[in-house]
């Protein structure tokens, strides 16, 4: 089952995860939306930039760290994600703790693992 996913922290650096997860999730035929700071392309798919709005998210994955988080919060819960999933080195107790309180999923993972296991 495809589930539409929001990049967040999209990057065109193919070193990058974010990258990586792009990738991933289109291969494992998803519906995705690479969200940036800055223009590029992942495969064929667009970096969207100024924090579009997109509808029917299913589940955002971050890609960017603390110190950037906060400009984002309120653009992700205006997604309305079931679920926001924290890749390694993007985990925030408070932004995890307010989007619980929004009835969102949260989870502490790797993308890229759990595609990788089937358990995206």
């Amino acid at each position: 089952m495809s589930k539409r996913t929001v990049v967040i922290g999209a990057s065109s650096n193919p070193e990058r995860y974010s990258y990586k997860a792009t990738l991933s999730l289109k291969k494992h035929g998803h519906d995705v939306f690479p969200v940036g700071m800055h223009a590029g392309v992942i495969d064929g798919e667009t970096i969207l930039l100024n924090q579009p709005q997109i509808i029917d998210v299913d589940t955002v994955t971050l890609y960017i760290g603390l110190k950037n988080q906060a400009t984002w919060s309120d653009y992700i819960f205006s997604l309305k994600p079931k679920r926001l999933i924290f890749n390694p080195g993007t985990e925030n107790v408070e932004l995890e703790k307010q989007a619980a309180e929004k009835g969102i999923d949260c989870l502490e993972a790797c993308t890229l693992v759990l595609l990788s296991i089937g358990n995206y």
